[in-house]
């Protein structure tokens, strides 16, 4: 498909120039990217500004409560092997960024979109995407999602008789559940570690049974689909029982699921296996996360987690004992009020690692370390932790607001 031609009206040409100075003015201002004013201003003079830049893309929409940011950068990748892609890489992921973001895709032939989950029910609709990438769904900003078993209902709603492939995580029952109401469903075995929201059965209430891998619902017969791709160990398995080495700079075992979903939603457009795959090692970090800075002579290795999901699969990707981690916690308006997500993390699992704890809500995690048994100090800065920190590579692992935070004070 051509980005040549000009699909915009007049009205929505002014709406995208007035939305890109309101962008450049708060750059100017240092408040950001300036992409979610943008679009604010681009949105409130054309409203159906975000189906217009769409007309003559590809459009792919990523949405999960974790991975969502990292998977889009994945398939982004892979697909620049058909051609430009467009896409919201810093993660601004409702429909003002997602607009901003679009309109600077002119010469794409791909847009590549992260979608908050709360919203990807409205946005599925609007710039009629040919793919829709589901992830999983688990607790998260407890005062500000719905829960879990709501928000598949809005998904499964949202996807009712769409037209787009949806590439879905067939062992996550939530999103099984949601992509069900789809016509044409491309299931990828990407694992699920955390299941503590996926204990009963989204479609009956019923108890879930969960043999090995397998999950099902005894009482009204719900259970997972037969996976057409699949992650196995270091590989990607396609259609054809093809397995492909997974070479990525990113780590852990939930990087390795991200881009057999990339794999699959990219052979969607045509890019194989191998050729995606090799695309997505050029990956390094992603928006800061996984990066390894250097601050006051020591070596600090940034992580994002901000629900229990996120925090589990981070505890399994760190260093051994005895790493030092650094836990940093606020509850500003992007990370949920709501600190009683801290509860539902197993923090035993640091257990050998000093810790220190920073963040606007340092006194509520160290509450919940306590009780964990766990030995940590309580820090009044990144300063004070790092110096106070032994020898060796330190593992900072923040919430979403503790993350910039970081970000900004090591200068990354």
């Amino acid at each position: 498909m051509s980005g040549n031609s000009d699909p915009l009206t007049p009205r929505a040409k002014l709406a995208v120039t007035a939305g890109k100075a309101a962008a450049a003015v708060s750059r100017a201002a240092g408040r950001g990217s300036g992409s979610v004013i943008g679009g604010r201003v681009a949105l409130k003079l054309d409203p159906d500004l975000l189906a217009r830049l769409a007309t003559h893309l590809d459009v792919i929409l990523v949405s999960a409560t974790n991975g969502k940011t990292t998977t889009t950068r994945l398939i982004a990748e892979a697909l620049r092997a058909a051609g430009p892609v467009v896409s919201n890489a810093l993660g601004a992921n409702m429909p003002a960024g997602i607009t901003s973001a679009l309109a600077g895709g002119s010469d794409a032939r791909f847009a590549v979109i992260e979608v908050d989950e709360k919203y990807l029910s409205g946005v599925a609709r609007a710039p009629d995407p040919k793919c829709i990438a589901l992830l999983n769904l688990s607790r998260d900003q407890l005062d500000r999602a719905a829960e879990t078993r709501m928000m598949a209902e809005h998904w499964r709603e949202g996807l009712a008789g769409s037209k787009a492939v949806v590439v879905a995580n067939a062992d996550d029952p939530l999103v099984v559940w949601a992509a069900s109401s789809s016509p044409n469903v491309m299931w990828v075995a990407a694992g699920q570690m955390w299941k503590d929201d996926a204990w009963s059965c989204p479609s009956c209430g019923g108890v879930m049974q969960r043999p090995g891998d397998d999950w099902f619902c005894g009482d009204c017969g719900f259970r997972r689909p037969t996976p057409t791709w699949a992650l196995s160990g270091d590989h990607v398995l396609d259609p054809h029982g093809s397995a492909w080495p997974i070479h990525l700079q990113l780590p852990g075992r939930a990087n390795k699921a991200n881009a057999a979903s990339s794999a699959a939603v990219a052979a969607v457009f045509g890019v194989p296996p191998q050729v995606a795959l090799e695309r997505m090692y050029q990956v390094q970090a992603v928006a800061g996360r996984y990066d390894v800075v250097q601050f006051m002579q020591r070596d600090l290795r940034l992580l994002l987690a901000k629900n229990p999901a996120g925090w589990l699969e981070t505890f399994s990707l760190i260093d051994p004992p005895p790493t030092p981690v650094i836990l940093s916690v606020n509850a500003r308006g992007a990370d949920g009020t709501d600190t009683s997500w801290l509860w539902d993390v197993d923090y035993t699992r640091l257990t050998g690692h000093p810790i220190f704890v920073l963040g606007d809500r340092k006194l509520d995690l160290a509450v919940r370390l306590e009780v964990a048994n766990q030995h940590f100090q309580v820090c009044e800065n990144l300063e004070q932790a790092v110096q106070m920190a032994p020898p060796g590579r330190i593992e900072v692992i923040a919430n979403y607001t503790a993350f910039q935070d970081l970000r900004r004070r090591v200068g990354n």
